[in-house]
């Protein structure tokens, strides 16, 4: 292969473009180029840090670095093959039929429940007792935590949960609603990503395969409205006449501004060229939560498998048919800690507050600005209101109840909606499950920046392939989707 030419550039070798790496180059005839700005690590040589469940975000030691304005809130996203599929939560959750409703609805065809099922069965090899819709031969395992896999606390939460009326569910089964253990992509303990899954040693041997570690990538070549390649930070072009970028939400969206593609006002602020205007960065989602935190007595605090382990999955009193908006979680620290603590995770799924992303200079080394604005939307904020208040219900429910010695957090219900609501804005935080930036959309649709496909409107050859094209926020984690996603796209690219 030629060290200056190719057929296709990768940008970003993190969930999704492991995934893009290892099918599109599955096709001999294909000289595919995979470009991370990080370090590659062989399939089963990943560090501790990455390796195991137990380090999270930027415990690891291989993050961007990125943060919220003005809030300085940490923004961790994996710098390394694997991306951040190497330094999340583990948690598989599938989104449900309801968000691909919505998606179809706002014209973008091949994205119903029925056209994606087979790509989310495609990736998974799952040991869930139940395996209706549920793939058991992909590349990605997914267990099911079981009851006798959680400690002492993580039980009493389900526990409580039940008494409170949600039943036992499965959150990739027909009837997700409900409360249950966490399906996670780890087993025994090693988080799975998908540089582990989909780059194993014989795909990394293919010929026509290349991956370049400690790469970045400045912005992308285009003459007139046609793609002839990448520029590297240092200077140096590589020319194909395919470009995928893959580089996250945030690092998706960096480089499309980074190439002229975007609003112009910011361009022309920053002196970049205008290739395309497209509302890139206007429109980028999170999903919104409060870490709601708890002493528990000592001899209850046994250590847990997972630190993410079980959660309700629920619906707001304003939520449509089919939608569960609400989301309140059990986190507990698998490693050692001198205070016996947890924290309950309460949050929105299905936010309606959206923030922007936009460069604060041209240097490929700048990280860039990233305003969240959670819950600016007056909705967000009443139910993320309900969330606290569920959490709350649930520590005061038996058993979880008999495990708390302190609770480090108001009763939502005791506080007048005002106080409320400044206690929400000050005390929001993310669930790092950031989408949205250069959304899918018909072209002539002003909200959108690819289509169906990922395909960029107005430049030839150029696509974007990760959580930055979903039209809006899935209301599950989104590892799982955006691994479904490549598979999807690429099906087509075949």
């Amino acid at each position: 292969m030629s060290r200056n030419s190719c057929d296709i550039v990768i940008v970003g070798g993190g969930t999704a473009g492991a995934v893009l790496a290892a099918r599109l180059s599955e096709d001999g005839r294909r000289r595919v180029v995979l470009l991370e700005a990080g370090p590659v690590f062989p399939p089963d040589s990943f560090p501790l840090s990455v390796a195991s469940s137990a380090f999270i975000g930027r415990a690891t030691g291989f993050d961007w670095g990125y943060s919220a304005r003005p809030s300085r809130t940490p923004l961790p996203r994996g710098r390394m093959i694997g991306g951040s599929s190497a330094m999340n939560g583990t948690v598989a959750m599938r989104a449900l039929p309801a968000d691909f409703a919505r998606w179809t609805r706002r014209g973008i065809p091949g994205w119903s429940w029925s056209d994606v099922l087979p790509d989310y069965t495609r990736l998974e090899r799952a040991d869930a007792p139940c395996m209706t819709h549920r793939g058991r031969n992909g590349p990605v395992p997914v267990h099911q935590l079981r009851r006798n896999e959680l400690s002492t606390l993580q039980r009493g939460f389900l526990s409580a949960s039940r008494r409170l009326g949600y039943q036992p569910t499965d959150f990739n089964g027909t009837a997700p609603h409900g409360s249950a253990p966490y399906p996670v992509n780890a087993v025994h303990g090693t988080r799975v990503n998908t540089a582990m899954a989909y780059l194993s040693a014989s795909v990394r041997a293919r010929p026509h395969l290349r991956i370049e570690s400690d790469t970045l990538v400045d912005r992308v070549l285009v003459r007139g409205h046609r793609v002839t390649g990448v520029v590297l930070a240092g200077g140096d072009t590589l020319h194909a006449p395919d470009v995928i970028l893959s580089a996250g939400t945030y690092g998706s969206a960096a480089l499309l501004l980074r190439s002229g593609i975007g609003p112009q006002r910011h361009l022309r602020q920053l002196g970049i060229p205008m290739v395309q205007e497209l509302p890139v960065g206007t429109a980028y989602r999170d999903h919104p939560l409060l870490q709601l935190a708890c002493l528990a007595w000592p001899w209850r605090a046994d250590r847990p498998r997972s630190v993410a382990a079980a959660a309700v999955w629920t619906a707001s009193a304003s939520a449509p048919p089919g939608e569960l908006d609400l989301h309140v979680g059990i986190m507990q620290p698998v490693m050692p800690v001198p205070v016996p603590a947890f924290t309950l995770i309460a949050g929105v799924t299905r936010p309606r507050s959206h923030g922007t992303i936009t460069l604060s200079s041209r240097d490929p080394r700048a990280a860039p600005r990233i305003h969240p604005r959670w819950l600016n939307d007056e909705r967000d904020r009443d139910r993320l209101a309900q969330a606290m208040a569920l959490a709350h219900r649930l520590t005061r429910t038996h058993p979880l109840a008999r495990m708390i010695a302190c609770r480090l957090f108001p009763d939502p219900g005791a506080m007048p909606p005002a106080r409320l609501h400044r206690l929400l804005k000050m005390s929001v935080g993310t669930f790092h499950h950031p989408s949205s930036s250069a959304p899918m959309g018909p072209a002539g649709d002003p909200r959108a920046v690819v289509d169906a496909v990922g395909r960029v409107h107005g430049v030839d050859g150029l696509r974007v392939i990760d959580a930055s094209i979903f039209p809006d926020a899935p209301s599950a984690p989104t590892d799982l989707t955006v691994i479904m996603t490549a598979e999807h796209i690429a099906r087509t690219m075949r």
